[in-house]
């Protein structure tokens, strides 16, 4: 792939960023450890907390990526479920039974059994609204002796194993459940433990000593959040950060090539389209505006060649979503007649202003009236999901949770879906989102998987444009941070700074 010429950044503009980490690793904290040696780990990362670092929301996933809280189960690169806090299980009909591991104590000192993985997944399980894991799924949990829980579900549910994996479903030390919210500081079981939380600003976490899966290389994590690509660009390059999350393509090309690590990632670029009300209520209206859009255009122009155009809801990092999908027959557009229609989307990715700019372009060339609202995503997230917005362009990642996209589809499109920004409420959809989610994993599993997408795309309530790769800075110094797909790991055991 032909790079782009690198860009200086005016030195304006670099001195502007810079102020706005000014201080983020400053003192004892981001210098060498006095006691245990080596280097703290300085990260940047672009979404700031919004829910307290409460795991029942996406702040999670967070608390996955600096490892200080752990699942039962964790995920192997192609999404197979595998030992974690829980050591092996086995199924029966509706159950599943889970051996917890042995030896494995929280931050604050007590020691982990099935009662206190039972207080944890309760929580989950009967929280309003649900971690989107559980979306549609009835799910019970209770100890069958002192190192044994056993999970039940409504029906017979072949992801259990999957859905356990999910950062939403961590355990935690009862003291995490003692207030109003879920407060995971010094109460996790990863091998660094959460010592301090200052708002929306920052972070830090110390090594955990006693952790079962051994000690960490690297005594500790400072983390900033810098919701501003620029400045998290800037930091990387001044050296003021060591690791930054979500470099913003504009910024990929100033950046020395040797920083940074460009993945495929699961997470797809989608213009929702609402078709409870509007003009998009209208399927040869939706159709019109999916016929309007350029997606290579943005790709070249927005994402500077550093994502793919899209073919489905799902991308390059499942390849067998390209080989299994077959063309999707679709309603027949009309022409767009000066309807008024308003785009939402957030700031919080750097490029998707970008987009909602260039859509704006290609939708008012095909005869539409376009408005954009452009927000910050915690305080335009409540409007999407009420339906306030004839369309809304997200990133959203498609197997974050489980490894298996079936869950994102039914959140995302499912009559009942918690994350159903379209308002579609179709029973073909629903009836293939429920076949997907009931069948068996592996090829039968991907058959269906794809039949659900094709029937979601049927209904134009939703024109996947693109597929991004995940852009991450790590300094020259840093060695074996995670680069993840996923968006679940990133400062791990192994992670440390020369």
């Amino acid at each position: 792939m032909r790079l782009p010429a690198r860009r200086l950044l005016p030195a304006t503009a670099l001195t502007a960023a810079s102020a706005l980490l000014t201080g983020c690793f400053s003192g004892a904290e981001s210098a060498t450890d006095s006691e245990g040696g080596g280097k703290r780990v300085r990260v940047a990362m672009m979404q700031p907390p919004r829910s307290g670092l409460s795991p029942l929301s996406d702040d999670a996933f967070k608390l996955s990526r600096w490892s200080t809280a752990e699942t039962l189960v964790k995920l192997n690169a192609d999404g197979d479920a595998q030992p974690s806090l829980a050591t092996k299980w086995t199924q029966s009909g509706r159950s599943w039974t889970f051996e917890i591991r042995d030896g494995v104590t929280f931050h604050d000192g007590t020691k982990l059994d099935a009662e206190s993985v039972v207080r944890s997944l309760a929580k989950a399980a009967t929280a309003a609204p649900k971690p989107r894991i559980l979306d549609g799924v009835e799910l019970t949990v209770k100890a069958q002796d002192a190192d044994t829980v056993v999970v039940t579900t409504g029906t017979e549910d072949p992801l259990v194993p999957q859905r356990l994996s999910s950062p939403q479903l961590s355990i935690l030390a009862e003291k995490a459940y003692t207030g109003k919210t879920v407060n995971p500081v010094g109460a996790g079981t990863g091998p660094f433990e959460l010592t301090k939380v200052n708002g929306t600003s920052s972070a830090a976490l110390d090594r955990y000593d006693a952790y079962w899966g051994g000690k960490a290389k690297a005594p500790g994590i400072d983390v900033r959040f810098v919701p501003d690509g620029t400045a998290r660009a800037a930091a990387l390059r001044s050296g003021e950060a060591d690791i930054v999350e979500a470099v913003p393509v504009s910024q990929a090309a100033l950046l020395e090539e040797d920083l940074i690590t460009e993945v495929p990632m699961p997470r797809t670029n989608t213009l929702y389209l609402n078709t409870e009300k509007g003009a998009f209520k209208d399927a040869s209206l939706r159709a019109a505006a999916r016929e309007a859009i350029d997606a290579k255009s943005i790709v070249e122009g927005v994402y500077e060649g550093r994502a793919d155009v899209a073919e489905g809801l799902l991308g390059p990092a499942l390849p067998w979503a390209a080989e299994l999908r077959t063309p999707v027959k679709r309603a027949a557009a009309k022409k767009a007649n000066g309807q008024s229609i308003t785009i939402g989307t957030f700031t919080d990715r750097a490029e998707l202003p970008e987009v909602a700019a260039a859509l704006q372009q290609q939708l008012q060339k095909a005869g539409f009236k376009v408005k954009l609202d452009v927000r910050e995503y915690a305080n335009i997230e409540s409007d999407a999901l009420a339906g306030e917005f004839d369309a809304f362009i997200l990133s959203r990642a498609t197997v974050l949770d489980s490894g298996d996209p079936a869950a994102y589809l039914y959140s995302d499109f499912a009559s009942d879906g918690s994350f159903n920004i379209s308002q579609l409420a179709d029973p073909n959809v629903d009836k293939a989102l429920q076949k997907a989610g009931g069948t068996k994993t592996g090829d039968p599993r991907r058959a269906a998987v794809i039949a659900a997408e094709a029937a979601v795309l049927a209904t134009d309530a939703a024109v996947p444009m693109l597929h991004e790769r995940v852009i991450q800075g790590d300094a020259a110094s840093v060695a074996d941070a995670a680069h993840d797909p996923r968006e679940r790991e990133l400062v791990t055991a192994d992670t440390y700074v020369k």
